[in-house]
């Protein structure tokens, strides 16, 4: 409820300063299969805004956030993105699904409007469709994927088992994933996929257990399916550790996978003792009255990574934003201690390739870092 009206003061005010206001877009996911991840992200938005704005805005003006909902569904999405346009946005942010963000990405080409996502995975997004107006600061696939590997390989892993659903996020990271094992002559003894509405894991866990793997990795997203998954497996009593992709960052998991998590390993962008996570966990305590989530982080950082590009311009010119943003070297919340998000040249995938963190799960919590990087 603080939330909500946390959320509601900020829009108020947002019409009121509207003529002189520096709008930007947010597309999330409300009700659908992101909203695990959308909603703590927007939440994280919402707060970095309202940091920005009372301390004088950006260019001596405020921001104006024009929330959307698009229940994750790319059509949806893409009208979303038209109608925020129409709207005079000079920047979207995306903090729906993979497959959504995609589609706005043909609208924002189109309209030559600056686009970005904090969070999303999926290295199809910056190389499937050359557009130069968008960038994606969410550690990709690969990137997970590659991470893993080398905590892996610092436990001499030879023969593995690879599980994940067949959305197409889960088979993107699972496709990740088995390169990168692949290419480090890691043996996959059982590749096996849950379906989404799926009741039970327990054939495809057998077959696992059957092929006797050192490890399993976990490249699923869909929650329900995972649980399906930990619960086939403690109940199997197989003992080789799980390796996770940074789905199970998401703070759900906490609870709907309460007793089936503890000494999971998992990959993630937030390490809870990096000195900028620390001011953030205070500056939001004392705003909200509650500690946040990893994923709150995300939403921050693409908020201020935005201010920063549009300060940088010294204009909302979409241009010169557009400029700016390719030239971002900023350290935020997310990634290990001391990374900065920059993009290459020619490049529009900003978060460090060596920033992301292994973490393990503790008496049902997210829990401490056990391995950096991926040397």
């Amino acid at each position: 409820m603080r939330f909500l009206g946390f959320l509601a003061c900020t829009l108020f005010a947002g019409s009121v300063f509207s003529q002189n206001t520096i709008k930007i877009g947010v597309i999330t996911d409300r009700v659908g299969v992101s909203k695990p991840y959308s909603e703590p992200a927007t939440e994280g938005v919402v707060f970095g805004a309202d940091e920005i704005n009372r301390k004088g805005g950006v260019l001596g003006r405020k921001i104006e956030l024009l929330i959307e909902d698009d229940q994750s569904r790319p059509d949806i999405s893409a009208a979303l993105a038209r109608k925020l346009i129409d709207q005079d946005v000079v920047f979207i942010l995306s903090v729906s699904l993979s497959p959504a963000t995609q589609q706005q990405q043909t609208v924002t080409m189109e309209a030559k409007v600056p686009q970005m996502t904090p969070m999303n995975s999926a290295d199809y997004l910056t190389t499937q469709l050359q557009n130069p107006y968008f960038w994606q600061t969410g550690p990709l696939g690969s990137v997970q994927g590659a991470t893993l590997l080398a905590h892996a390989r610092s436990k001499n892993l030879k023969r593995v088992a690879l599980i994940t659903d067949n959305s197409d996020l889960g088979q993107a990271i699972g496709k990740a994933f088995k390169g990168a094992l692949e290419k480090a002559n890691i043996q996959i003894v059982a590749d096996e996929v849950v379906a989404r509405g799926a009741t039970t894991a327990m054939p495809q866990m057998q077959k696992i257990r059957a092929a006797n793997p050192e490890a399993m990795f976990l490249a699923g997203v869909l929650t329900a399916e995972n649980v399906l998954i930990f619960r086939a497996y403690k109940e199997l009593g197989v003992k080789f550790p799980i390796h996770s992709s940074y789905n199970l960052s998401v703070p759900i998991y906490e609870t709907v996978a309460k007793g089936l998590i503890d000494g999971i390993t998992f990959v993630d962008a937030y390490d809870p003792d990096k000195p900028e996570v620390k001011a953030f966990v205070a500056a939001y305590r004392k705003a909200m009255g509650k500690d946040p989530q990893n994923l709150h982080g995300y939403g921050y950082d693409g908020i201020h990574l935005i201010a920063d590009a549009i300060r940088r311009a010294g204009s909302t010119d979409k241009e010169k934003i557009r400029e700016a943003m390719q030239k971002t070297d900023y350290a935020g919340v997310m990634g290990k201690k001391g990374m900065k998000y920059t993009f290459p040249e020619g490049k529009r995938a900003g978060f460090d390739p060596d920033g992301m963190v292994v973490r393990v799960y503790e008496k049902d919590k997210q829990g401490r870092v056990v391995y950096v990087g991926q040397k």
